[in-house]
Order: structure tokens, then sequence, then C-alpha cells
């Protein structure tokens, strides 16, 4: 939403899950929100604090907002819950519109689980929401990474 808590944490996760675990790939990892809340602003500082607990460094990147043009640069674009999948939804091209899915998808959740599908946004709450975020990132990464492994084989 506003590209400073679970983006930022899932971006800074598959980043370093690309390193260790799939370093022959030549993957690009981006961060946008659906909201002009905080452009230009880093991440919150309790998800930099609890990124950083778990060896992830969240410290370089900066809040901005989705553009069209991230539609057609990258092959995926996974929304943190399904509010922000419908708004992206609306600003894709129909051409890219297959492009835009949901991070816990990659963690095995069904689509008609709808509890479980959204990543819930820890900016009101306390520590321990940052903590099940980076829970949930974690939980979807292998997924992900699987998918993308797929998708470059496919090709």
């Amino acid at each position: 939403m506003g590209n400073i808590c679970r983006s930022p944490t899932a971006h800074g996760v598959f980043a370093r899950y690309l390193r260790e675990r799939a370093p022959e790939l030549d993957v690009q990892v981006d961060s946008a929100g659906t909201h002009d809340y905080h452009v230009g602003s880093p991440p919150d500082p309790r998800a930099i604090a609890a990124a950083a607990r778990r060896g992830v460094d969240l410290t370089s990147q900066r809040a901005r907002l989705v553009k069209v043009s991230d539609f057609q640069r990258h092959d995926l674009i996974v929304a943190m819950d399904r509010l922000n999948r419908e708004v992206l939804l609306e600003r894709s091209p129909a051409a890219y519109r297959e492009r835009v899915r949901l991070l816990m998808e990659f963690a095995g959740v069904l689509p008609d689980d709808d509890e479980q599908l959204d990543v819930p946004d820890p900016y009101y709450g306390g520590a321990v929401g940052f903590e099940r975020v980076l829970d949930l990132v974690e939980q979807a990464a292998d997924g992900l990474l699987d998918e993308i492994r797929a998708r470059m084989r496919a090709r």
C-alpha cells in the first residue's frame, strides 16, 4: 500500500533467497506501493529492525508508487493482499493482468481460503506484526522461487 512495511520486507527477503539459493538466476526484485503515502521514505523502522534480526537489510530501499511500466517490465507483480491486488488489476494494462498474483498463493494457500491469502498490514500494530509478516514472506519465498525456476525452464 504505502511501500514501507510488507513490500520492502518481501523484497529484502526474496532478494536474499535469490542470492543464497539461486545465485545462477538472473532475477530483478523491486518493490512499489499502490498509494503515494510515503514516496521517497525508507521502510518503517520496525520493518527494518525485524528484518535485521533475521539477517535481511532493508535500509537501501525507498518507497515508490507502482507505474504502468512496472507491469510491462516485470514478469510477476506480487501483491500482499486482495485489496492491493484489486488496485493493481485496475491499474494494469489488460495484456499484463495475468502477471498480478498474491504472495500467499506461492505458500500453497488455496484461492478459496480468503483469510489466509492476505499478509496482514502491521503498520498500526506492534513489533509482533512485523515478525508475522516475515514469517509469511519466508513461508511463500520457496514457492515463489519454484515458480520463477519453472518459468525460466519454460523459456
